[in-house]
């Protein structure tokens, strides 16, 4: 069997899948044969734009649901959408996160933070990841297990500015991945994070310090580049494949060796 084919009757459940990263994840499951459910915010054309490039380009099913991260119980409506237009839930990976206002308060220096900025971070990186999961491990359970995976970033071992509110709730959430992996093993259901150094996005663009960002980036890394939405897309497949079947409660850190650094 092709790798390619490796993911034929699969369905893939992935939040954010608009743009960067998710996208780029969609992109490889797709490629796969997998069958996706992906959430976007508010560019519904752009998510039918995509899943209908998907269907067309790799004859697989996929279909775009709005979804507000900062409201984490609609994920249970959501998953009953989904088990009406799929068959089965195989992989949820959580990758949407909140930008804008939503972040006043969480994303600055450490003197300004504020409790309303810090619990919205908190309630769309792990909240979110809590109840989205919860929701997929249950269908999971019914088709002997599966893979689940949280996207973090780096900004928990690695001091970047105004990054304390999304830092602290980076490692949060892996934390919480270690207490999944440890509970849902017994189904048949593993659970990791990828952890990425600074990503190539329309995110990070929207840095006021991009330039310097990008210039410190490719200095730092051994391999001399910023990284690309590709590379999380990469790892986060191959975390939902057979190969890695008895890896579990990990957190992949994908940087191109800036942490070190």
């Amino acid at each position: 069997m092709s790798h390619c084919e490796s993911m034929k009757g699969r369905t893939l459940v992935i939040s954010g899948a608009t743009r960067g990263i998710g996208k780029a994840i969609l992109y490889r499951f797709a490629e796969a044969g997998a069958d996706i459910a992906f959430t976007y915010n508010s560019n519904g054309d752009e998510a039918q734009k995509i899943a209908d490039d998907v269907k067309v380009r790799y004859g697989i099913k996929a279909v775009p649901y709005k979804l507000n991260i900062l409201e984490p119980e609609s994920y249970r409506d959501l998953f009953k959408q989904i088990d009406e237009d799929f068959e089965r839930v195989d992989y949820f990976i959580s990758n949407a996160i909140i930008s804008g206002r939503a972040v006043v308060g969480g994303f600055g220096p450490f003197m300004r933070l504020k409790p309303r900025g810090l619990n919205n971070i908190y309630t769309a990186t792990v909240t979110a990841f809590v109840i989205g999961a919860q929701e997929a491990a249950k269908r999971m359970e019914r088709v002997g297990g599966g893979s689940i995976i949280s996207l973090s970033s780096t900004g928990n071992i690695v001091y970047t500015p105004n990054y304390a509110g999304h830092g602290t709730n980076k490692a949060a959430v892996e934390t919480m991945v270690k207490y999944a992996a440890a509970e849902l093993g017994e189904k048949g259901i593993r659970v990791n994070a990828v952890s990425g150094g600074p990503i190539d996005t329309d995110a990070l663009k929207a840095f006021p310090n991009y330039e310097e960002v990008k210039a410190e980036v490719i200095e730092r890394s051994p391999l001399n580049r910023m990284g690309l939405p590709e590379d999380l897309a990469g790892i986060c497949w191959f975390l939902c494949t057979d190969e890695c079947s008895w890896l579990t409660g990990q957190t992949i850190v994908v940087d191109g060796g800036t942490s070190f650094q």
